[in-house]
């Protein structure tokens, strides 16, 4: 086996394997989701960082986020805007119902989510898959799309279409940011912005096995 073969077994083993088990197993792994993200996130890291090749700025540092930051808040307010209006309308009975009934848990979703969700998908869906499959899916635009289609898959485990569906959504611009600004702490902050603003809205529903992802 070569070594962009390795790859290629690698990708699809972490990136499609795991996740229809998580699929099929998904009434077991309910409370399983956080520990099993941080592990393979600790796996991914252990990776990157025994690479020479991997620049380890990446992680902490904001890149490019003079060149993306004007993108990534106005398109948040507006998404914002839209999507509170627009589910206001479909499902107003669950309209903001995290922080008006649950405040206290509301406000450690904002704490947590970010360190416990937000930070470990990102460097295994953007960092480590846009550093270690570069080899093999050359062209940046393939690299995005894959990357948000195995981010959506990783979410069949919550056994919904939305939740699918808004991954992807999501998938492509976190990656497209990560292609931008090759930082991870950048797609964090977006990533985090946008996630909040779901689950706030009421859109965390959709996620009901009982983690923060």
């Amino acid at each position: 086996m070569n070594a962009n073969q390795y790859r290629w077994f690698e990708f699809t083993l972490i990136f499609i394997t795991l996740p229809l088990i998580g699929f099929s197993l998904r009434d077991y792994l309910a409370n399983w989701l956080i520990p099993a993200l941080i592990i393979l996130m600790s796996v991914c890291c252990m990776l990157l960082l025994s690479d020479p090749h991997f620049k380890r700025f990446r992680l902490t540092s904001l890149g490019q986020f003079s060149a993306v930051k004007r993108r990534i808040f106005s398109f948040f307010f507006l998404g914002a805007l839209f999507s509170g209006m627009f589910y206001g309308i479909i499902h107003q009975g669950n309209w903001f119902t995290l922080p008006l009934n649950s405040f206290n848990d509301w406000l450690l979703l904002i704490v947590l989510y970010p360190l416990l969700s937000v930070l470990p998908q990102e460097l295994i869906f953007r960092t480590y898959f846009f550093h270690r499959y570069k080899r093999i899916m050359p062209k940046k635009g393939i690299r995005i799309i894959v990357s948000a289609t195995v981010f959506a898959l990783a979410h069949l485990v919550y056994a919904n279409w939305i939740a699918v569906g808004v991954a992807f959504l999501g998938g492509l611009l976190f990656s497209y940011t990560y292609a931008q600004s090759r930082s991870t702490f950048v797609c964090v902050i977006e990533h985090s912005l946008w996630g909040i603003w779901m689950f706030t809205l009421g859109i965390g529903s959709y996620l009901n096995s009982g983690a923060l992802s």
